[in-house]
């Protein structure tokens, strides 16, 4: 079975070919909600975040993600710091999950893919990309949220072309109808490679 990484910045529409893939019968493993719940459920990853940011990183038995937002996107140590407590017990869950998995190849759809080096362990990796203003445009409809906070998440990804760069295909998020066209010929160019 192949991996392929999804990749993209904030605002790219990555969940939006994510669900494209999986309408067509690809597996989805979403990595910053697995995150998230393990952050939520597994006690050693609650031990070790505390650690990190002190007690006010939980609030109500639940991650405390404005305060431990407004540290990291600030100080990018912080964010290194906690990308490596989360991430290797991210992808232990995701080798567990694809061992459940029965199709050609599942998708992994990670934010900082290439970050985080994930992409490494790809067999293939897709990236969505979309205009600037365009992403931004998205974000402030779909979280409470401003252009300052937005420009930090930025910051602190790899730019389009970078990511351009190590990547086996390329979908440009602009219309939906061309989206699920690219879609389209990506998994078939990828279930094509398979099959040699």
């Amino acid at each position: 079975m192949k991996i392929v990484g999804l990749t993209g910045g904030i605002g790219s529409g990555k969940t939006t070919v994510a669900k494209m893939f999986k309408d067509l019968g690809v597996p989805i493993y979403i990595a910053d909600d697995e995150a998230k719940k393990l952050m939520n459920e597994s006690p050693v990853l609650r031990d070790e975040i505390i650690q990190l940011f002190g007690d006010s990183a939980y609030l109500n038995e639940g991650l405390n993600r404005p305060f431990i937002a407004n540290i990291i996107f600030r100080d990018k140590t912080y964010l290194d710091k906690m990308n490596a407590i989360v991430h290797p017990k991210v992808s232990e869950h995701f080798d567990k999950w694809v061992l459940k998995q029965k199709a050609p190849y599942v998708i992994k759809e990670v934010a900082i893919l290439f970050e985080n080096g994930g992409h490494q362990s790809c067999d293939f990796v897709i990236s969505v990309t979309a205009p600037k203003d365009l992403k931004i445009k998205r974000l402030l409809n779909r979280d409470d949220t401003t252009i300052e906070k937005i420009e930090n998440i930025m910051k602190n990804q790899w730019s389009d072309e970078e990511k351009i760069k190590l990547s086996d295909f390329v979908v440009f998020n602009t219309v939906l109808e061309e989206t699920y066209t690219q879609v389209l010929k990506i998994h078939k160019e990828i279930l094509g490679n398979l099959k040699f």
